[in-house]
């Protein structure tokens, strides 16, 4: 059983307790529920840590979720010592006799004087154990250094010659003296088996049948990922137990499937060992981030001044790359979201050859002249429940929809087109080799690709994942678009709105659409035309959004304080593009985080969210570079265009014909609500008359 619901890990320590401040060397816990990490929790001493892991794992349990609690030290000694211990080769009974004989305060421990009883009774006084860390007080039979000591058994077990920068299990004091964790962590494990006796297996002594698995793993396996996430400050033993808990709680099955197929029935085993790229991808949220948009990448070309339509989609699909991290998700999770990678069948579709009907199959090859008349096999091929043998040649069996097909059989006839009996089939000759039957592989081969990076996952994307063997997909976080409307004279809607006051119609639209695009929203409310709380807007969505969105203020006007902030910061770029309706377009960037500030009119605000915003979005967002569906249908309305600007009109489709709204007043919000997509027309001048054929939007085209 390889799905867990729930993953924790554990940063042990051997010392005392650590006091009350969170300080390194000491316990963490990190959890991952699901998708949702947790903070992770200084525990000061072995007491609280152990009252913690009972509490969680009867959270766990009480929530009906499967729980992995990953510990940092070895589960059991190197081969012969349990034997040599216990009398019998049982590693969990080296755990119980550790419980007997360990005695552990806050404040004290007994382990070297353990330590040094084992050495006793099993070295002769001079091993296994070495590393007596107590000033002025020598134990007998325990060395305080290597030097002279003596192992009757293996330094390591078979898993640490395997591990780069591992430490004996035999050392207890010093640097890389993980003895000490061992001894003061089994008898808390075994306390935690006896309190949840049956519902707790330790991996890989015991099968994984059970609500809550232990395991050993390493955060040394992920040093990588940890060493990105240090840069941000913090305490290295919380980012090991936070980012190890991700990493499990993000591994494809399979892949996690395969770091627990391991057989060490008395050393145990390092989870993960020779996987470390797949867990340091999995662990990477904090470190598989793109690299943030250049401050200049809105820059125009020298000289530039109006910008075509064309021109200015050519600079943001130049200029702009994702912005968001990764994650893996599992498949039912993945729904409308970006994929992040290219992935592969796993196996086949369909993996065996199979029938496509219900019938009879046999050997084409074998059939005898004429109308064949065939001896019947007992039993018959059920979807899910294949015939456990070969058809003789000559024979025929019964096959039902979806079998694979048995050996010795390559065509099946439908059981309409068949006289049967109890023990034998008669058919019409002429039946073609092959026919009703389904080749392993003509579907999808396993190896293929069958989904791109930057696609945004459908549910028949869905079917197709799950057919071929795949249970997670690497994707995109979900971009987060915040949404600012700026100007003292909106009002929200219901309440009194003053003379020359109107309500704010942009934000519910903006966050709509984001919303509707399949993003994460942020809304930074109506900002009044003040310097200081639009900086304030502005320094929020940086910290918590992806993207910024702003309406109003965006041209260079005395209360236009988007593009007069932006303008502070020395990343602002006002594009005029030859565009109706629309023409002023503010892009900069704020901390990092890139800011589209879109005309202060309703109908413009649309329009160049629609063309200009969404594909800039979408490519932000991992989805590559969106552009939309449209098709030619002929107008049903008279226009005289003129040249210079591309123009949009609202539109609607009324008996195959384009209809535009009666009036193209940029102040007419009705017609946004009466429109189903936009009429595109070109830059150049254009005589438009009922039948003129045109190029219509719909607005679905743009999701």
């Amino acid at each position: 059983m390889t799905r867990f619901d729930s993953f924790a890990m554990v940063d042990w320590s051997g010392g005392n307790d650590r006091g009350s401040a969170p300080k390194p060397d000491a316990i963490w816990l990190g959890l991952t529920r699901g998708a949702d990490d947790t903070s992770p929790v200084y525990l000061r001493n072995r007491g609280v840590a152990e009252h913690a892991l009972s509490a969680l794992i009867e959270t766990e349990l009480t929530a009906g979720r499967r729980l992995m609690i990953g510990f940092d030290f070895p589960f059991g000694y190197p081969a012969g010592f349990a034997q040599a211990l216990t009398g019998e080769p049982d590693p969990l009974a080296v755990w119980t006799w550790l419980e007997r004989h360990i005695e552990d305060t806050p404040k004290t421990n007994n382990r070297f004087d353990v330590a040094g009883r084992i050495n006793r009774q099993l070295g002769n006084g001079a091993g296994p154990f070495w590393g007596n860390a107590r000033p002025k007080h020598d134990i007998p039979g325990l060395p305080r250094r290597k030097q002279g000591y003596r192992n009757p058994f293996p330094d390591r077990r078979a898993c640490e010659t395997l591990a780069s920068g591992s430490f004996t299990c035999w050392q207890l004091a010093g640097a890389g003296a993980v003895g000490s964790q061992v001894l003061m962590g089994l008898p808390v494990l075994n306390r935690l088996r006896r309190r949840f006796a049956g519902q707790v297996s330790v991996w890989p002594f015991q099968p994984l049948d059970t609500s809550v698995v232990f395991v050993e793993i390493w955060p040394g396996l992920i040093n990588s990922a940890v060493k990105q996430a240090e840069v941000q400050g913090g305490i290295r033993d919380a980012h090991q137990v936070r980012l190890l808990a991700r990493a499990l709680a993000r591994l494809p099955r399979p892949a996690l499937r395969a770091m627990l197929d391991i057989t060490a029935p008395e050393e145990g085993w390092i989870m993960g060992l020779g996987h470390e790229d797949k867990l340091n991808r999995a662990a990477g949220a904090d470190r598989l981030q793109p690299p943030p948009l250049r401050d200049d990448c809105f820059a125009l070309p020298a000289g530039v001044d109006w910008t075509p339509v064309d021109d200015a989609l050519a600079l943001l699909r130049d200029r702009l790359h994702p912005v968001v991290g990764q994650e893996v998700l599992p498949l039912m999770q993945a729904q409308g979201r970006v994929l992040a990678e290219n992935v592969s069948a796993r196996r086949s579709n369909p993996p065996q050859p199979n029938t496509a009907v219900d019938g009879y199959c046999f050997a084409h090859a074998t059939l005898p002249p004429g109308d064949p008349v065939l001896p019947l096999v007992q039993g018959r091929a059920a979807a899910g429940v294949p015939f456990d043998g070969a058809v003789p040649p000559g024979h025929a069996i019964r096959v039902l929809t979806g079998a694979a097909l048995p050996d010795g059989v390559d065509t099946v006839i439908l059981q309409e087109d068949v006289t049967a009996s109890e023990t034998e089939i008669a058919f019409r000759s002429g039946i073609r080799p092959g026919a009703n039957t389904r080749n392993a592989g003509e579907d999808v081969a396993e190896g293929d690709t069958i989904l791109s990076a930057g696609r945004t996952l459908t549910p028949a994307d869905l079917a197709l994942a799950s057919a071929t063997g795949l249970s997670d997909l690497p994707v995109h976080h979900r971009l987060r678009v915040a949404v600012i409307s700026t100007g003292d004279e909106l009002v929200e809607p219901g309440t009194p709105a003053a003379p020359g006051q109107i309500f704010d119609a942009n934000r519910p639209m903006l966050l709509a659409l984001a919303r509707q695009f399949g993003f994460d929203t942020l809304d930074l409310g109506r900002i009044p035309d003040d310097r200081a709380a639009l900086r304030a807007a502005f320094d929020r969505g940086a910290q918590q959004a992806d993207l910024i969105l702003t309406s109003g203020g965006a041209s260079a006007g005395d209360e236009d304080h988007v593009s007069a902030l932006l303008n502070e910061t020395g990343a602002m770029a006002e594009w005029r593009i030859a565009v109706k309706p629309g023409r002023p377009l503010a892009l900069g960037m704020w901390a990092g985080t890139p800011v589209f500030g879109l005309p202060g009119n309703p109908v413009a605000a649309l329009v160049c969210t629609l063309i200009f915003a969404r594909p800039a979005m979408a490519r932000l967002a991992g989805a590559g570079w969106h552009s939309p569906q449209g098709f030619t249908l002929p107008a049903a309305f008279t226009k005289t265009k003129k040249p210079g600007r591309r123009e949009y009109l609202r539109a609607r489709i009324r008996d195959g014909r384009a209809e535009a709204f009666k009036s193209e007043g940029s102040g007419r919000i009705s017609g946004l609500s009466w429109a189903e997509g936009l009429i595109e027309l070109p830059d150049g001048p254009l005589e438009i008359t009922p039948g003129t054929p045109v190029t219509f939007l719909p607005f679905t085209g743009f999701l």
